[in-house]
C-alpha cells in the first residue's frame, strides 16, 4: 500500500512542498535571534527617520525573515492545489514541531556541559560555549509565544484570503491572489508577533511597537511583490510535474472547497 501512495504524483508533490514549508518555518524560528541592518546588506546609507514620535528608526530586522518568502510561496501553491485544508494541516503540524523543537532546546540548554567543551572554542573568540549556546538557542518565551501565535493566525488568514480572492477572480490572476493574500496575512502576522511579544509580554510602548510593525511590514510588502515571479515559476513546475489535466482538476477541487468535505 505504501508504494501505491508514494507512486502518486499529487501525494509526492504535497510531501515535497510540505517539506520546504516546514523546514523553512523551523529554520526561520531557529535563526530569528540574530538581527541585521537591511541597509548595510543592500549597500545603501542607513535610514534615520522618526515615526509616531519614535526617533532614529531604521530597518533592523531578524534574519528569520530571510526564509519566509519560501513559506509564502509554498503556502500559496499548496492552497492552489490542495485547498485550505492542506494549508491548515501543515500550519498546525509546523506549529507543533516548532513548539517541540523549543522544548528540546530548553532541555539541551539545561543539561550540564562537559568541562572541556565550555572553553573548546576560546581560540575562535568564544570563551564560554555554554553561555553562547544558551544565548543563541534560549530565546525569550515572549518571542516564542508571539511568533507561534502570529504564524498560526497569519497562515490561516493567508489561506482564507487566498481562496476568497481566487473565488472572485477565478483560476486566473495568480499574482493577485498570491500577493494579495500574502500582504493581508503578513500585516496580521506583524501586528500579532510585535504586540504580543513586546507590548503585552514585555511592556514596550504602544507607539514603539506600532512603529516597528510599520517598518517590518514595509519590508515584507516589498519582498512579497518581488517574490511574485517565483510563484509563477513554481506553478509552472507543478503543472509540468502533474500534467495539465490533473493540475487543473486539483485546482478546481480546491477552489470548490471539496478538500473540506
Amino acid at each position: 500500500m505504501i508504494h501505491s501512495i508514494l507512486n502518486d504524483k499529487a501525494t509526492r508533490l504535497y510531501l515535497i512542498l510540505g517539506g520546504f514549508f516546514v523546514a523553512n518555518a523551523l529554520i526561520a524560528e531557529m535563526i530569528g535571534v540574530k538581527l541585521f541592518q537591511l541597509e548595510a546588506l543592500i549597500g545603501i546609507t542607513k535610514a534615520d527617520f522618526t515615526l509616531l514620535g519614535q526617533e532614529h528608526l531604521s530597518f533592523v530586522l531578524s534574519v528569520g525573515v530571510l526564509p519566509w518568502p519560501i513559506v509564502f510561496i509554498m503556502t500559496d501553491v499548496i492552497n492552489d492545489y490542495y485547498g485550505v485544508r492542506g494549508v491548515r494541516f501543515l500550519t498546525l503540524l509546523t506549529a507543533g514541531l516548532i513548539a517541540f523543537a523549543f522544548l528540546v532546546l530548553f532541555a539541551a540548554i539545561h543539561i550540564a556541559p562537559a568541562d572541556f567543551w565550555i572553553t573548546s572554542s576560546s581560540a575562535q573568540g568564544v570563551p564560554d560555549m555554554q553561555a553562547a549556546f544558551a544565548a543563541i538557542f534560549g530565546q525569550g518565551m515572549n518571542i516564542i509565544v508571539g511568533s507561534l501565535a502570529a504564524f498560526v493566525v497569519g497562515q490561516f488568514v493567508d489561506a482564507l484570503s487566498f481562496r476568497g480572492i481566487k473565488r472572485i477572480t477565478g483560476d486566473k490572476r495568480i499574482w493577485l491572489r498570491a500577493t494579495g493574500s500574502t500582504l493581508i496575512s503578513q500585516l496580521i502576522d506583524s501586528v500579532v508577533v510585535t504586540y504580543m511579544a513586546f507590548w503585552v509580554l514585555k511592556d514596550w510602548s504602544f507607539a514603539l511597537c506600532t512603529a516597528l510593525v510599520i517598518t517590518a511590514y514595509g519590508y515584507k510588502l516589498v519582498v512579497a511583490l518581488l517574490s511574485t515571479p517565483l510563484v509563477y515559476l513554481v506553478h509552472a513546475g507543478v503543472e509540468r510535474y502533474l500534467g495539465t489535466e490533473r493540475a487543473q482538476a486539483m485546482r478546481k477541487a480546491a477552489l470548490l472547497g471539496r478538500d473540506e468535505q
